[in-house]
């Protein structure tokens, strides 16, 4: 019996001796992939080589890819332990070819490693390929030798495979084990059923095309391969197993829950569900945390939480009171080590990490679960099955009992929640406060809650004092851990009692500048506030030691904070003429305050105009003429608001509050930077106006140097322009639709030209047609037609033919363009997009369409006439 270490090494030893690079797994965080929350297949790390914009020096690879799928159609959490084969976490192993392979290798290899290599029988094994695939089905049968009864074609929803809306894509074949028997008794069913009879093993995707967000299929660059078994499913059929929970991957962590809760396995259906959960969360939140996500409320950090949460409840239905999750990450760690011998490194880490998070769900899951054990007998007494809203906000917002476990919990027990009432009261709750922070509070690292726990805080002088400043070193951490020193080449965080840099907040960035000591020298990068009062120096040690109690001296780097204060101002400028331009209704959505730019999010219902904007630059470029002088106050809040003072988003405010007052023009709160006088901003320019949500509009702006800059550049261009059309700059923009008007009049001279062309080839086609199994047939190659003139020609040639097929070739600037089209009596026995799919290799390209018009192109010029005599065969194979 294979152990999974075993098997992984295996499918990644065979590939290697094939010439395959072994690639590591990337992270589950996906790097520079917007779309995607975690990484969810083996082919994702390679995405930008399919799509042809990498190019990495090997053409063929094969990973043990690190994956979590937590919703979507893919897998529900709520079935996580219900059922045989659904994970959160698991492994996918996957060989690609980037243009090097295609369908033959890959189902070659796939039939030989799962008979020869792990043993499988072969009469045990069933093909699956997508119905238009006909390339595919021949290779299993003739190539492979597998019988037609065990081959399946079947739609898009089973195979055709995509990685997400968008992105590379294109027919899969699927290798199935049967069973013989499902939980459900069928003896007689096909892969189509999903009563559990037969188990998909492998999924090679021959990957074709990449979809864009409109849906539109564009051929990659070449053709590629991209397949995935899971490792959890594998083993447990070559462990002989039904379930992968009985695996090796799994059964240590379920036999060690089993004895920490002294609930036996297998003894209760309920409890072992709850076991099978606590192995399963457990590992996902050992991979999670080692690539970096920490629990939170939002994004990857509230995914991670909510896993954390549903185990610790899990835990506790199994009678255990006190924090034990921690030991089965650690547990993890160990078994995984072969294969991720990182997760050592971050074992302890993690630990911490699921203790932290135990300790203070506890009390919270305790009471709430009292809560709502009460709430479900008072419904019961009023015979409703339905928990009121209203309560359900209060377990969460009073005692931060989460709705998505009121929701597991009350389906368990056959209750629904008024959802609806419950997002009500937290509606109402976000228009009680003064300042909401757009996604709740932000995940806090435990190191950085230590520090705030020792009562770390930080003196900001920043206002007034940015050069040579004092101030001792009171706590020090790297790599996510409290230490004493920071050695030469080190990155760490730093807390100082008294410190010059502003914490990036309000949308300003962080300073950066220098620290230095006795003994060191640093440069800050970047400056942050992760909890009231505690600001973090990320900094990195340019030579020397720095320990923990030093006494060092900070230096903002001027410019760039003069930079910063310059755009920080410009933002209260521009929220003030904005509500000024376009109403009061008004109000800021989120900002970004840098040293060479800034941005300005803000509700508004529409785009706005040309005019709106040139008015808003003269607003603000009047202001800074205007040379005000800023004021800032300290003054209570309350009083504030009443005196028409502006909250900043994403701000929480304390009692006392600071006011930065531009004199009959702007007040706003807000604690950030900025000059003394609106004339230091010198010059304001809008470079882009754009729409980032509904309702929310964006302005994206450059003021003093940058704004001159970029007004020089754009006069430079204009410069440019007038000498290569010798024209006057202020007659450019005549000049310019002048020309564009007479490039789109002899392109409709052109397109008229070539309608004719195609009108004098047209001839008569029912002469030169041939006939293909009692149809007519009629193929040409015609030059000097581009694919309009090729359509409308081809549409001429079948009203011809009355009934029959039209097959046209021609070449432009070194490529290849084919229509097919077929009379309506036809396209059900010869449809066109079929046709045109046989021929589109041999021209080296591909194509589709519609079963009575389809077109292709090609990149090899030299096979069109192979192609076009190729047809009547198509047509024949097609009719036959």
């Amino acid at each position: 019996m294979m152990t999974s270490d075993q098997t992984r090494e295996a499918f990644l030893k065979y590939f290697e001796d094939r010439a395959h690079k072994r690639v590591k797994s990337s992270s589950l965080v996906p790097q520079n992939d917007p779309t995607l929350l975690f990484t969810n297949a083996g082919m994702n790390q390679f995405k930008d080589v399919f799509l042809g914009t990498e190019v990495r020096d090997y053409q063929r690879a094969a990973t043990s890819q690190k994956c979590m799928r937590v919703s979507g159609k893919h897998n529900d959490l709520e079935t996580v332990g219900r059922t045989a084969r659904h994970h959160t976490f698991f492994e996918m192993l996957g060989n690609f070819s980037f243009g090097d392979y295609f369908k033959k290798e890959a189902i070659d290899f796939a039939w030989e490693l799962c008979t020869e290599v792990y043993g499988l029988p072969p009469e045990m094994l069933r093909a699956t390929v997508y119905r238009e695939d006909d390339e595919a089905y021949d290779l299993w049968r003739r190539r492979i030798g597998v019988p037609e009864g065990w081959i399946y074609r079947l739609g898009k929803a089973d195979n055709f495979w995509q990685m997400g809306e968008t992105g590379p894509c294109g027919p899969c074949s699927e290798i199935h084990f049967d069973m013989e028997e499902s939980p459900a008794g069928h003896t007689d069913c096909t892969p189509e059923c999903s009563c559990g009879r037969y188990l998909e093993i492998w999924n090679l995707v021959f990957m074709q095309y990449d979809r864009d967000a409109a849906g539109k299929l564009t051929p990659l660059p070449r053709p590629s391969i991209d397949t995935g078994m899971g490792l959890e499913r594998i083993s447990c059929l070559l462990q002989g197993f039904r379930s992968n929970y009985d695996t090796d991957l799994f059964a240590p962590l379920i036999a060690e829950a089993s004895r920490l809760t002294e609930v036996a396995y297998r003894a209760d259906e309920k409890s072992d569900v709850s076991l099978r959960i606590l192995a399963d969360h457990s590992r996902a939140g050992a991979f999670l945390i080692n690539d970096g996500v920490v629990p939170g409320n939002e994004g990857r950090g509230y995914v991670l939480r909510k896993i954390l949460r549903r185990a610790i409840r899990h835990g506790k239905m199994l009678g255990r009171e006190e924090p034990f999750i921690f030991t089965l990450t650690a547990l993890v760690a160990e078994l995984m080590k072969a294969a991720y011998p990182e997760l050592e490194d971050s074992r302890d880490y993690a630990a911490k990490v699921v203790l932290n998070e135990e300790e203070k769900f506890s009390t919270t899951l305790s009471y709430g679960l009292q809560l709502l054990e009460e709430l479900f007998d008072k419904a019961a007494k009023s015979k409703s099955r339905t928990l009121p809203g209203s309560e359900l906000f209060r377990l969460y917002d009073t005692y931060g009992f989460p709705l998505d476990l009121s929701r597991e919990i009350a389906q368990e027990q056959g209750f629904e929640l008024d959802e609806k009432g419950f997002f009500a009261e937290m509606e109402k709750q976000r228009e009680r406060a003064r300042a909401s922070w757009k996604g709740g509070d932000k995940a806090v690292s435990p190191v950085y809650e230590s520090m705030a726990d020792q009562g770390f805080s930080t003196r900001f002088t920043g206002y007034d004092e940015i050069e040579d400043v004092p101030g001792r070193v009171l706590a020090i951490s790297r790599d996510q851990s409290e230490v004493e020193t920071l050695e030469e080449g080190e990155r760490g965080e730093i807390v100082l009692d008294r410190t010059p840099f502003y914490a990036e907040a309000g949308g300003q960035v962080g300073d950066q500048g220098v620290i230095e000591s006795s003994e060191a020298q640093l440069r800050v990068e970047d400056v942050f506030s992760p909890a009231s009062g505690l600001r973090l120096h990320r900094v990195r040690v340019l030579h020397g030691t720095l320990r923990r109690g030093d006494q060092v001296r900070s230096t903002v780097f001027g410019e760039l904070r003069r930079s910063t204060a310059r755009n920080h101002t410009a933002t209260h400028l521009l929220h003030a003429a904005l509500r000024e331009v376009l109403g009061e209704h008004v109000k800021q959505a989120g900002s970004l305050v840098a040293p060479d730019r800034l941005r300005f999010d803000f509700t508004h219902y529409k785009g706005l105009t040309s005019r709106e904007l040139r008015h808003l630059e003269e607003i603000v470029n009047q202001k800074i003429r205007e040379n005000l002088a800023l004021q800032t106050d300290i003054e209570d809040l309350e009083e504030a608001i009443r005196a028409g003072a502006m909250a900043l988003f994403g701000e929480k405010y304390s009692k006392q509050v600071r006011v930065v007052t531009i004199p009959g023009f702007s007040k706003e709160l807000c604690g950030g930077t900025h000059v003394e006088r609106t004339g230091d901003i010198g010059l304001f320019k809008v470079i882009h106006e754009s729409s980032i949500s509904a309702g929310v509009r964006r302005v994206e702006a450059l003021s003093g140097e940058e704004a001159l800059e970029r007004l020089l550049r754009t006069q430079d261009l204009l410069d440019q322009l007038s000498a290569q059309l010798k024209t006057a700059p202020d007659q450019l923009a005549e000049n310019i639709l002048r020309l564009s008007r007479e490039v789109k009049e002899k392109t409709r001279q052109l397109e008229r030209v070539q309608l004719k062309l195609a009108q004098k080839h047209a001839g008569d086609a029912r002469d030169e047609a041939r006939e293909v199994k009692g149809i007519k047939v009629l193929v040409r190659r015609v030059d000097n037609l581009d694919r309009s003139g090729l359509r409308s020609l081809a549409d001429q040639l079948k009203n011809q033919l009355g009934t029959g097929v039209v097959v046209l070739g021609t070449t432009d600037q070194g490529k290849v363009n084919l229509v097919s089209m077929v009379s309506s009596d036809l396209i059900d026995r010869i449809p066109a997009n079929q046709l045109i799919r046989r021929l589109a290799p041999l021209v080296k390209g591909g194509g589709g369409g519609k079963p009575e018009l389809a077109e292709a192109g090609g990149k090899d010029p030299e096979g069109l006439d192979r192609a076009l005599q190729e047809s009547y065969s198509a047509v024949a194979q097609l009719v036959g």
